[in-house]
């Protein structure tokens, strides 16, 4: 797979594992915290073993701050989709603004320099 497109797919696998090592003990709330804790650690563990490589893959063709934003802005479209999904959230117009201001500030990053 290119080295333009493996690190975009690891980002969106380890953001997965990511997104439910925080927030997915959230619909388990009579566990002891310590047990969520531990839990957590293992989920994250896995997120580490794509995001390590995605990084260092994807630094080949793109620079720090673009792997940075590509990863911020794949964290909010995965937040997303499982705030709705699996915690039964409502996704609002007012989430719709904030992250579309989130994504102008991700085209900027990729324009270049501007002027």
């Amino acid at each position: 797979m290119s080295p333009k497109i493996l690190p975009i797919v690891f980002l969106i696998i380890s953001n997965v594992f990511m997104t439910f090592a925080w927030y997915g003990h959230l619909k388990f709330e009579n566990r002891p915290l310590y047990l969520v804790i531990l839990v957590s650690w293992g989920i994250a563990l896995a997120e580490y073993c794509f995001a390590v490589p995605a990084n260092r893959i994807g630094h080949s063709v793109y620079n720090a701050a673009e792997l940075k934003t590509m990863q911020e802005v794949i964290t909010l479209v995965v937040f997303s989709i499982f705030s709705v999904l699996y915690l039964g959230e409502q996704f609002t117009i007012n989430h719709l603004v904030g992250f579309g201001c989130i994504c102008l500030g991700a085209f900027f990053i990729f324009k270049g320099p501007i002027g």
